[in-house]
């Protein structure tokens, strides 16, 4: 339950600034969160399974891993941010 929360928090933040960094990439506040919040949700879980295989050994110990946090955060931001960009910006042709 924890990567998925960072997951998401992560995705959201990165598509927040993912629609101020690249101009032309701005969907609106909600339209950037939710697209962030997607991005970083898909792209955490494929980043996640590659990157964190230690990661269910702290969880089954009953313990929280920060190394995992961090990469989950990290992950669902960078990826949260890319398909941001690539939605709005496809939206940005798409409407001329």
């Amino acid at each position: 339950m924890e990567q998925i929360l960072g997951q998401l928090i992560g995705g959201i933040a990165g598509g927040a600034g993912g629609g101020k960094i690249v101009k032309g990439s701005d969907m609106g506040g909600l339209g950037n969160m939710i697209a962030g919040a997607l991005g970083g949700l898909g792209g955490g879980q494929i980043l996640g399974g590659l990157l964190n295989a230690g990661a269910a050994d702290a969880a089954a110990a009953g313990g929280m891993d920060i190394g995992a946090l961090a990469s989950n955060l990290v992950g669902g931001g960078v990826t949260g941010m890319i398909l941001q960009i690539v939605v709005g910006m496809v939206l940005k042709k798409m409407r001329g």
